[in-house]
């Protein structure tokens, strides 16, 4: 997919694994992407399923956020299972509860804190490939990120070898 709309992506196409997003200032703008998505679907003989797809619509959820003209925020139904959580009784309860919430969280210490943002990401994906590990093994692996400087970093020959480690 990224292939296909490799002159389109960032500028009113996002590519995530086999889903892509199309968006623009204008709706004319919108129309205007949307035939040239529809013709290089037409040219390489991609099918679209129309039950998934959204033509238009000012907000929806993309990869579990729903974005808008406001920005990206949370998913009210996923705020709404958590907070349908029954309340637990007992101090046994409780903990069982943070055990399962703690398992895959994390928490920086002093010197993570000062970090840079772009470390940090880094960060993230250092510690989710650690804590996952067995998961992973005999496995190629690949992580999308949109944070526009790792992006860079990755292509700078020049960058900090600390970071690029």
């Amino acid at each position: 997919m990224i292939s296909i709309f490799s002159e389109l992506l960032e500028s009113c196409v996002e590519v995530f694994m086999d889903d892509f997003t199309m968006y623009g200032h204008s709706f004319m703008a919108c129309l205007e992407s949307l035939s040239i998505v529809l013709d290089r679907y037409i040219e390489t003989n991609l099918v679209l399923n129309f039950e998934k797809c959204h033509f238009m619509v000012t907000k929806g959820i993309v990869l579990g956020y729903l974005m808008s003209n406001r920005g990206i925020e949370v998913d009210k139904a996923k705020i709404d299972i958590i907070s349908s959580l029954s309340h637990r009784a007992s101090v046994q309860e409780v903990h069982s509860f943070l055990g399962h919430v703690g398992y895959a969280s994390h928490t920086l210490d002093s010197t993570q804190a000062n970090y840079t943002t772009t470390e940090k990401e880094l960060l993230g994906i250092v510690f989710a490939l650690d804590k996952f590990c067995t998961y992973f093994l005999d496995s190629k692996i690949v992580i999308f990120f949109d944070h526009a400087t790792l992006k860079f970093l990755l292509k700078k020959p020049d960058a900090k070898p600390r970071l690029i480690r």
